[in-house]
C-alpha cells in the first residue's frame, strides 16, 4: 500500500471530506451571504428537491461527496508542489463551471447564471469555500487514516 492508502479508501475520504465541507465551509459561506442581504434563502435549506423530493441539504452533500470522492481518487496524483487548500480551491471553481455550463442547462436554466455578475460571484464564492474547506479536511482525515493503521 503506498503513502497515501488505496483507492477506495481515498475516494471514501474524499466523500466524508466533502459532506463534512458541505455542512461547514459551504454552508458557512451561504450563512455570511445571507448575514449580509446578498443570498435571500437561509442556510442548510430542506426544501424538496427533484426527482425523489430529498431536502436540499441533502442533495448539495451528496453531489459534494461525489466531487470530493473524485478528488480523493486524483488527490496522488495532483501537484505536490501546491498546497491542499489550493487544490481544494481549484475543485471548487471547477464544481461552480461544471454548475453552469452542465448542471443548469440540463435543468433548463440559464448557462453561467445567466452571465448576471453577482449570481456567478456567490457561486464562485459558496463553491470556491467548499473546495477549500475540502483541501483543509481531506489531508487531515488521510493522516489521521495513516496514523491509526501505524
Amino acid at each position: 500500500m503506498t503513502r497515501m492508502g488505496r483507492a477506495p479508501s481515498r475516494a471514501f475520504l474524499g466523500f466524508i471530506a466533502a459532506v463534512i465541507s458541505v455542512l461547514t465551509f459551504h454552508q458557512g459561506m451561504w450563512a455570511l451571504l445571507h448575514a449580509v442581504g446578498i443570498m435571500p434563502p437561509a442556510p442548510y435549506p430542506i426544501s424538496p428537491v427533484p426527482p425523489f423530493g430529498v431536502p436540499l441539504i441533502v442533495s448539495l452533500c451528496f453531489w459534494g461527496g461525489l466531487y470530493g470522492a473524485a478528488f480523493g481518487l486524483l488527490f496522488p496524483r495532483l501537484p505536490r508542489r501546491m498546497p491542499a487548500w489550493l487544490l481544494g480551491l481549484g475543485l471548487g471553481l471547477l464544481a461552480a463551471a461544471v454548475g453552469w455550463f452542465v448542471v443548469a442547462p440540463l435543468k433548463g436554466q440559464p448557462v453561467a447564471s445567466g452571465f448576471v455578475p453577482m449570481r456567478m460571484l456567490i457561486s464562485v464564492l459558496i463553491n470556491g469555500a467548499w473546495g477549500f474547506g475540502v483541501g483543509i479536511i481531506l489531508p487531515v482525515l488521510m493522516a489521521r487514516r495513516s496514523a491509526i493503521r501505524a
